[in-house]
């Protein structure tokens, strides 16, 4: 949603010029022509840049350096986050960044193996996406017959049980859902073993330093760093925290407020 960005730069740039104007001279201009040739009351686009302002500075603050809200567009996150879900990124854990190019101006930490995070796809470079991240630079990554190995370690999966998607994750009923244990981190997948297997995905990767690999939660639903190549670093968004809402009307309302893991 880069256009979002841009029109809320712009718009908080332009607002604020004019109130700066109006402070340093236009205010000083109109007091000493009241009763000459105006009445000195404020033009319309003073009065509304002094209203907005303050608002769409605060927005832009929050939006850019504090937390973005992100919406899941697809079913590559299951069971983790479903279609629908409104979550919360984190945008100073990795480091803050500027609106619009993203360019990051003060360090401030860099992802962990395990973290949910929101990212610009190098080949996609004005949408917003999310996965998981499996390779930290220097990691050696594998990906065969469903099994992820990091390091030339196998990762342990424990099943769950049979998935049953519900809203728009009702094409996901019959997966298996397994946890995973990414090297201490354990979370939940879903992976398509009622269907002939197919080797699309498969193969074996280093990650080269400032860039990650990462996959979605939903292993054969899933257009991730074992199809389109790595991550670069300067392309992160921030770190996913929170589901704060859901407008799927199928989706189970005791997810709403938890935290993403």
């Amino acid at each position: 949603m880069r256009w979002f960005e841009i029109i809320l730069v712009v718009l908080t740039l332009f607002s604020g010029l004019v109130w700066l104007l109006d402070k340093l001279w236009l205010a000083k201009r109109r007091a000493a022509r009241e009763g000459l040739l105006d009445d000195g009351k404020e033009p319309v686009v003073v009065d509304y840049s002094k209203a907005f302002f303050p608002v769409l500075a605060v927005v832009l603050i929050l939006r850019s350096f504090v937390a973005e809200p992100f919406r899941i567009p697809s079913n590559s996150m299951m069971p983790t986050l479903l279609t629908g879900d409104f979550i919360l990124v984190n945008k100073f854990t990795y480091g803050l960044r500027l609106p619009i190019n993203n360019h990051k101006f003060v360090a401030l930490g860099e992802p962990a193996r395990g973290d949910v995070v929101v990212f610009r796809p190098p080949h996609h470079p004005d949408q917003d996406w999310i996965k998981r991240v499996v390779g930290l630079p220097g990691d050696r990554v594998g990906y065969h017959d469903n099994q992820v190995t990091v390091n030339g370690k196998v990762l342990s999966y424990v099943p769950v049980g049979v998935y049953q998607g519900i809203g728009n994750g009702t094409e996901m009923t019959g997966a298996e859902e397994l946890r995973e244990d990414l090297l201490g981190r354990e979370h939940s997948v879903l992976e398509r073993t009622n269907l002939p297997f197919l080797d699309q995905g498969e193969g074996d990767w280093v990650v080269p330093p400032g860039h990650y690999f990462v996959m979605g939660d939903n292993r054969d639903n899933s257009e991730d760093s074992r199809y389109w190549g790595f991550l670069p670093e300067q392309n992160l968004r921030g770190k996913a925290f929170l589901i704060w809402m859901n407008f799927d009307g199928g989706v189970d309302r005791s997810r709403i407020g938890s935290r993403i893991k």
